[in-house]
């Protein structure tokens, strides 16, 4: 159940965008991550920091394209988000007797602090990949980004709602309004399936991971203890 609420905002947007487009699916965004802080807040009497942040990115950037009619802003907030949990991770391993994973995931496994530490490192970098895998689909592997451009020089406008390409354009202005959407598309299966898929395959190698270290945790106690001296 928890797994469902955290990802909700992100699978009603996909929802949204495949019915509607871009901007009615950032303002369902919007809506699912203050009901998703609501529904915490009333169900477990607290409030989750990630669910807060979640939400004040999409309130700004969201607000942003949703005023300016522009995607880029809502497009950088999956990597905005990611960069801001690797600066926790990274910070954590200087402040406090426990980095932040340790304190995630020590009730349930006990491995020896070396490896907890060099776990949230390994967090720390999956969050700045993440963030750049982004950027790089934004911009360069989708070509959202040229192709928009491309659109606008020719149309003159810049707020175009990529989701009505056949009610506006005709001929060269709807071949590149439609390239553009495609591209926009290409974009939010990413959102969704690619970095979900990042995301479980670097949980699965964590696990492997740690579970090479539970097999032999004497050694790894010793590695740890000859570590500190």
């Amino acid at each position: 159940m928890k797994v469902f609420i955290d990802f909700l905002p992100i699978i009603l947007f996909f929802i949204a965008y495949k019915l509607y487009g871009i901007y009615p699916a950032t303002a369902v965004a919007i809506a699912a991550s203050a009901l998703q802080v609501a529904w915490v807040r009333i169900r477990h009497k607290r409030t989750e920091r990630m669910h807060l942040i979640t939400l004040g990115l999409l309130l700004l950037l969201g607000g942003l394209t949703l005023a300016l009619r522009d995607p880029i802003f809502v497009m950088w907030k999956p990597t905005i988000v990611d960069w801001l949990f690797a600066i926790v991770f990274f910070g954590s391993q200087f402040i406090g007797d426990k980095t932040l994973i340790e304190r995630i995931m020590a009730h349930a496994i006990e491995v020896p602090r070396l490896i907890w530490r060099r776990l949230n490192l390994a967090w720390t970098g999956f969050f700045v990949f993440s963030g750049l895998a982004n950027l790089y689909v934004v911009y360069i592997g989708s070509g959202f980004f040229q192709a928009r451009q491309a659109l606008v020089d020719v149309t003159g406008d810049q707020q175009i709602d990529l989701a009505h390409c056949g009610e506006r354009f005709v001929d060269t202005q709807l071949a590149l309004c439609q390239a553009a959407q495609a591209s926009e598309e290409f974009w939010v299966n990413f959102k969704l399936f690619g970095m979900m898929g990042l995301t479980v395959v670097f949980v699965i190698a964590q696990a492997f991971y740690l579970a090479r270290h539970l097999q032999d945790g004497d050694q790894g106690a010793e590695l740890e203890h000859n570590h500190k001296v």
